[in-house]
């Protein structure tokens, strides 16, 4: 792209940095307090409450209302945006909401959405602080067996960096009418006195309705899928009406998934959910041992969404020349991440599992168990 091109993509917006009225440095939220705080001088301000308690928590909101859905590329688009502290100039992608200036330290927290985007109606602040992350890591990494005593005791969490990631709710009454085959089990014995199994299989119809509750779909694909799945799941219903002010002193980026592309992947996840559930409903329902041939098809019907910010603590920790990436939790404090493995454990463990399965067969060859 052309610099005269580029140019184009440049807008310069405005950003909010909270300052501390005793010393000017930059407040930001603390999780201990839950108060907005100064780290030098330590004067405290009460995060800004909603008028009514109703007005506490995240609304949901009709889908068939959204009037914009369509998903955004990372990195496509760029803004500028000026520092009231220091003056400096920097560019940001157009996705990013909360960031700290890389001059002076200042929080730099933007508009949280563009015109042709939804803003976001909900927020869990960060409950677990650096300090509790750090902890659970080290933890964290005590408990994996297979990796090597070494890291175990030298690994160090390089700088945590607080990021809220932008997340999907939705919800929706569902109904499905399917069709499948059960079997039930019985023993035959033969005239040589064996005995073998064998399936009574009948056909089975039917309508399976379930309510889908704050169904999480990730609106962004910046980071480590698998991680992230490890640190799941967060108490979305506890989700508070979005405050710029939880923002202060952490990273933030708008969605690139849209509400349309997240609402297809949530019918998709939904889907192989309710399957299993039909599964176990004909099972239970007619006291089956098996099922196949299972069809389905499902309606949604009152489908709500919520469009909320969720925190995590990002870090990694370095052994021999290899980076291993990991998560906290913010809310809950629950850990996920790559970890070295020790040769020697997994060869130990594989030594192990042989020895007991040549015992377990010994005694079946002599008759000790059947």
């Amino acid at each position: 792209m052309s610099y005269e091109r580029q140019e184009e993509y440049l807008k310069e917006v405005d950003e909010h940095d909270a300052k501390c009225p005793s010393c000017g440095a930059s407040i930001q939220f603390n999780p201990a307090s839950g108060k907005l705080s100064c780290p030098y001088c330590g004067h405290e301000e009460e995060v800004v409450q909603p008028a009514s308690p109703e007005e506490q928590f995240a609304e949901e909101l009709d889908f068939n209302q959204a009037e914009a859905q369509k998903s955004f590329e990372w990195g496509k688009d760029k803004k500028v945006v000026i520092c009231d502290a220091c003056a400096a100039e920097m560019i940001y992608d157009v996705l990013e909401v909360a960031n700290v200036c890389p001059y002076c330290g200042s929080n730099h927290v933007m508009e949280a959405a563009a015109e042709n985007s939804l803003e976001p109606n909900g927020i869990i602040p960060f409950a677990v602080t650096k300090e509790q992350a750090n902890s659970n890591f080290r933890q964290w990494i005590k408990r994996k067996w297979f990796a090597p005593n070494e890291a175990k005791r030298s690994a160090k969490a390089d700088a945590f960096s607080g990021v809220y990631l932008p997340y999907w709710t939705f919800d929706s009454k569902t109904k499905s009418n399917y069709t499948a085959r059960y079997g039930k089990n019985r023993t035959v014995t033969d005239k040589d006195g064996k005995t073998r199994t064998e399936t009574d299989w009948y056909f089975t119809s039917g309508t399976y309705e379930r309510f889908i509750d704050d169904h999480l779909v990730r609106a962004s694909k910046r980071y480590n899928d698998k991680i992230l799945k490890q640190v799941e799941p967060f108490g979305t219903n506890q989700s508070l009406t979005f405050n710029k002010d939880f923002l202060h002193g952490y990273v933030a980026e708008r969605y690139s998934v849209g509400l349309k592309e997240g609402w297809e992947q949530a019918k998709g996840e939904i889907h192989n959910q309710l399957r299993r559930e039909i599964d176990r409903h004909i099972r239970n329902r007619h006291h089956a041992d098996k099922v196949s041939n299972l069809q389905f098809s499902t309606v949604h019907s009152k489908v709500k969404y919520k469009y909320i910010m969720l925190p995590l603590w990002l870090s990694s920790f370095k052994y021999k020349d290899k980076i291993y990436q990991f998560m906290v939790n913010g809310q809950t404090g629950k850990v996920g991440g790559e970890s070295p493995i020790s040769p020697i454990k997994v060869a130990f463990a594989v030594l192990l599992g042989l020895i007991a399965a040549g015992i377990v067969y010994y005694l079946y060859q002599e008759g000790y168990i059947g």
